[in-house]
């Protein structure tokens, strides 16, 4: 259903945003619009420029990442200080509620589902917070991160209808109180707080049909329920959160901006996805979906929004999801990648947005049933730091460029922009230049008007600069721009001591550095780029790896010179220029040294110059000087060069990850090389385990009762679906949210029964099975289009009168649905059976009772969550949890032939022993080559966590990444899988194997174990 929404919204988006923005009462004047807030602490204030923390203006470039998409908590740090390092100031993150009161008035924040640790991780990291903790946050969650049991209440969800309201609450004070003691005025890194997510568009009329079709009608804005979202707000502030409110308006229209009346946010802020979400294409460079941001939103429009607050995107494409069936997540990556991320987020840049957050930075992993019905267990998302937690995808080298330049150019937080313009600033009108006037820089971002074209193109450049008009290049030739690419020039741009006229190749960045100034600029392979300096800096007096051109024009000295893998430094007098390729500059890090507290490592302007600039390869995490020793961390995947271009202070020796490297000093500057050792390791073969097999469909026996399970005799539901069964069928009704489910139907046989038809909703790739007693009627294997479906099965011939008979049905659940938009109640979608026909016999003949994950609501496993296990038997049984008595268990491995029709479970258990000094992410790997797949599912369960839910023949994902502390580097691990074919013919696996996705020499820290619940013989199960 989500997917279907976000088709029909991008189908009619540009229409429907006209209506939307034009049926918003528009204000007189500007400064209509411009309100004083209610200011409830000094430390994080803002104006119509940027947001200020501590008196000082602080660029906010952000990126999403859920701390519970990553239940290993000690690896939080990493992920915090691969976003610091590429410069960006800050994280935005969600709370899953779902995950933390699966028993309604029993909210659970402990284990993995604590936040201490990633505050505290992210003020160590340097990284500023906002929270984004619901009640409602969508985020590709089952439910849209609200509790399965809210579709039980009778009252609308996301409204002011009381009952919901009374549903809330507990959890917004729980989690207020939490997010207050993290807010930076107790010491903490949260800056910015976002009550409710994405409440802006809403629909008028039904939702729903008899048979789960939906209504789409018009948009509106006068369904939005105001007193909801100040009621939402106004519970936040009670529990104790003073900083700054801010708004995710779904679409640039101006929803609760300052000045709009009740449910007014502090600061207006929207998404926007230029390539939409699951566009579904299969070629990588196919951007044929694209929405120009400029035909949505500017700084006109903004100012008309929200004249008083900083121009805001608080999600910006930063990859995209991917649904059942899909195109997986390195095309993904593929799609939303550095171009992407060179021609959009500079088109931000020259609207001039300061506050930027990128969803996602880090996706990590839908485990445990968490995901929505429309996604899978990868929730990669094609992000710049993949799930695996690796920073090779080009994407995150782009961000370090644009991120180090913009940190260098604090006047860039008080810039001006213009209107974009065609042949005005360039000789070509197929190139749009948007100009920001600062005093006294300026930028010209330069971009295709066709932003997706792929033509490269000359120009020449006409600047406004402090000696007059300047048409570049001065020296002959032409600028060019590539196709998907776009540029910011400079001119007037401060330095240190100096400035730079103007400059058409891109800054890295510039420090200060002892008693020099180091200036990186850098470029696309074989461009020409000219920059000119002052010309009392005379001829340049030292230069490594070739003279460029050099001529003095007027109080300029111009060097123009051609983009090559060879490094050029040119050294002028007080001023060091690195003149680099874009390739070249990706290994250069800019890494701020910790200040006095209470700054540390977060961003501030005051304290840029204290940056250390360093030619390191893979990764630095961080840097501090102590006397004259550098002390660096970070990583290395190859032997790897070490060149320090830049310091603050001197240094003379070198520390790396804890140990003194050799240095020399080559050209001024202090280099080394850092050896990278490949570390023995020696995986265990799974196929060799010692595994063991369990029957985990015992319940189609003729032996086995189900007297203890849940008995379907609720005659009335408060679901939008009236009920077309003689009780509920729901399983949401029973407590019964997340994971497998199993149906018993008994009736007693007239011996006309010939067909039993079944209607059966589970989500996208849902699948299930149907046997009449102990025979096997049929399957439905999963579809990547279809959420429900209706089959009618054919009974065995000539049941015998009188005697009883039971169906049992044993279907998957992929998750439930979003809540978007706002009003319809999409999250109720049921799951489990709709509806049912006993041919002859009708509905009235069948009594039905169910069992999904052992107590349902009242879960056993309060460290893993609600949502982590099925019905399975084994599943209720606990025998997925490490330490189960596999010794009375049949031997038997699933690498052997599969039976027919079956559901089996297979456990084993094996040891690791990964070095330490090594990050080393390792998948649990299927392989599937036949030309057509057979039809099975499993789902993964590792040391008790389920990390994967595979559809060999739906797919996309094959490849299930598990974390670090989740398994055990150290010692034993226990493996568990529930395969559950649906295939009438035996099959076998392809492949099953744990695959090491990168090897990494590394000064992350080690993480600790994740301690969860191991077995023990469950009371009450069935």
């Amino acid at each position: 259903m989500y997917r279907a929404l976000r088709n029909v919204w991008s189908l009619y988006a540009p229409l429907w945003l006209l209506v939307l923005l034009l049926a918003r009462a528009a204000p007189s004047s500007l400064l209509e619009r411009q309100t004083t807030p209610t200011q409830r602490q000094e430390i994080v204030t803002w104006d119509n420029r940027s947001l200020i923390v501590r008196g000082e203006r602080v660029l906010i470039l952000s990126g999403e990442f859920h701390p519970f998409r990553l239940p290993s908590p000690g690896l939080w740090l990493d992920v915090f200080q691969k976003i610091r390092a590429i410069g960006y100031t800050c994280v935005s993150f969600y709370v899953d509620w779902a995950l933390l009161e699966g028993e309604p008035g029993h909210i659970r924040m402990d284990g993995v589902f604590a936040l201490e640790q990633f505050f505290e991780a992210a003020t160590e990291a340097g990284v500023y917070l906002i929270a984004r903790p619901g009640p409602y946050i969508n985020a590709e969650t089952s439910g849209g991160g609200l509790p399965g049991w809210l579709s039980s209440l009778r009252g609308k969800i996301r409204t002011s209808d009381r009952d919901y309201l009374d549903a809330i609450t507990p959890y917004m004070h729980t989690i207020g109180k939490v997010i207050s003691k993290a807010q930076i005025r107790n010491g903490g890194p949260v800056i910015l707080f976002q009550p409710e997510n994405e409440y802006t568009l809403c629909y008028d009329g039904p939702s729903y049909t008899q048979v789960n079709n939906y209504t789409m009608n018009t948009p509106s804005l006068a369904c939005l329920d105001k007193k909801y979202m100040a009621y939402v707000q106004e519970e936040y502030r009670k529990a104790g959160i003073e900083v700054p409110l801010i708004v995710n308006d779904a679409h640039p229209v101006g929803n609760f901006a300052p000045g709009t009346g009740t449910g007014e946010a502090d600061i207006y802020s929207f998404d926007y996805y230029p390539l939409g979400l699951g566009p579904g294409a299969t070629d990588s460079s196919d951007w044929s979906s694209m929405r120009n941001p400029l035909l949505a939103y500017n700084i006109t429009t903004h100012e008309q929004m929200s004249a008083g607050t900083p121009f805001s995107i608080s999600e910006f494409q930063g990859g995209t999801t991917d649904p059942w069936g899909g195109i997986g997540a390195e095309v993904q990556a593929a799609l939303v990648n550095h171009e992407f991320s060179r021609v959009f987020y500079k088109l931000n840049y020259g609207m001039h947005v300061t506050i930027q957050n990128l969803y996602m930075m880090f996706g990590g992993t839908n485990w445990g049933n968490l995901g929505h019905a429309s996604g899978y267990t990868s929730y990669d998302f094609g992000a710049a730091i993949s799930e695996n937690r690796m920073v090779t995808r080009e994407k995150y080298s782009e961000l370090k460029l644009q991120a180090n330049f913009l940190s260098a150019s604090p006047g860039y937080l008080t810039m001006r922009p213009e209107n974009a313009t065609l042949g005005v600033y360039t000789d070509r009108t197929d190139l749009q230049v948007i100009r920001l006037v600062g005093d006294p820089t300026s930028f010209y971002i330069v971009h295709h008007h066709n932003l997706a074209s792929k033509e490269s193109v000359k120009y020449t450049l006409n600047l406004q600069t402090s000696v007059g008009n300047l048409t570049l290049p001065q020296l002959g030739g032409a600028l060019s721009l590539n196709g998907r690419d776009a540029k910011i020039h400079v001119a007037d741009y401060e330095l240190a001591e100096t400035w730079l006229l103007y400059s058409t190749a891109e800054i890295l960045t510039w420090k200060r550095s002892v008693h020099k100034t180091v200036l990186i600029l850098y470029g696309g392979e074989n461009e020409t780029h000219e920059f000119a300096v002052p010309a009392s800096l005379g001829r340049p007096v030292g230069v490594e790896g070739g003279y460029p051109k050099v001529k003095q024009i007027g109080p300029a000295s111009v060097v123009q010179w051609k983009v090559s893998q060879m490094r050029r430094v040119l050294v002028f007098s007080g001023l060091e220029i690195h003149l680099l390729s874009r390739n070249a500059a990706y290994n250069y890090w800019v890494i701020n040294l910790p200040a006095p507290r209470p700054i540390g490592r977060f961003a501030s302007p005051a304290a840029a110059q204290d940056a250390v600039i360093v030619r390191a390869g893979y990764l630095l995490r961080t840097a501090e000087i102590i006397g004259e020793v550098l002390h660096l961390f970070g990583d290395v995947n190859t032997t790897t060069p070490v060149e320090v271009i830049s310091t603050p202070s001197r240094v003379s020796s070198l520390v790396f990850n804890g140990n003194r490297v050799k240095t020399q000093i080559k050209h001024g500057r202090l280099v080394s090389e850092i050896s990278f050792e490949p570390p023995q390791i020696a995986l265990p073969d799974l196929k060799s385990l010692p595994w063991r097999y369990m029957d985990a469909l015992p319940e189609i026996k003729d032996t086995y009762s189900d007297q203890a399970w849940t008995v379907c005799n609720l005659t009335e539901t408060n679901n939008p679906r009236n009920l077309s069964t003689p009780t509920s069928l729901y399983a949401s009704d029973y407590g019964y949210h997340a994971g497998s489910l199993i149906y018993r139907g008994h009736f007693t046989s007239w011996g006309t029964e010939s067909a039993i038809d079944l209607l059966l909703e589970g989500g996208y790739a849902f699948g299930y099975s149907v046997w009449l007693n102990n025979t096997y009627l049929g399957s439905w294997p999963g579809s990547s289009a279809d959420m429900f479906h209706n089959q009618t099965f054919q009974l065995p011939a000539n049941l015998t009168t009188g005697l009883p008979y039971t169906l049992t049905v044993f279907m998957d659940h992929t998750g439930l649905d979003q809540n978007f938009p706002a009003s319809p109640q999409y999250m109720k979608d049921p799951r489990g059976i709709l509806d049912y026909s006993l041919s002859t016999r009708g509905k009235s003949a069948i009594s039905w009772r169910l069992s999904g994950n052992l107590g349902g609501e009242r879960y056993h496993d309060w460290t893993r969550g609600p949502l982590n296990e099925g019905a399975s038997y084994p599943e209720r049984q606990g025998y997925h949890l490490p330490g189960a008595p596999l010794l009375q268990l049949q031997k038997r491995s699933p690498f052997e032939e599969i039976s027919p029709m079956s559901v089996g479970f297979y456990a084993a258990s094996f040891n690791l022993s990964i070095p330490p000094g090594y990050d080393i992410p390792l998948s649990i790997v299927f392989t599937n080559n036949t030309a057509v797949p057979s039809k099975f599912r499993a789902t993964i369960y590792v040391n008790g966590w389920q990390f994967g839910k595979y559809v060999n023949n739906v797919g996309p994902q094959t490849r299930f990444p598990v974390p670090e502390g989740i398994l055990n580097y150290s010692g034993e691990n226990y493996l568990a899988l529930i395969l559950w074919s649906h295939e009438t013919t035996p099959i076998t696996l392809v492949g099953l194997s744990l695959g090491v996705d990168a090897l990494i020499q590394s000064g992350y820290r080690k993480p600790v174990l994740v301690e969860g619940m191991k077995f023990t013989r469950r009371l009450g199960a069935y």
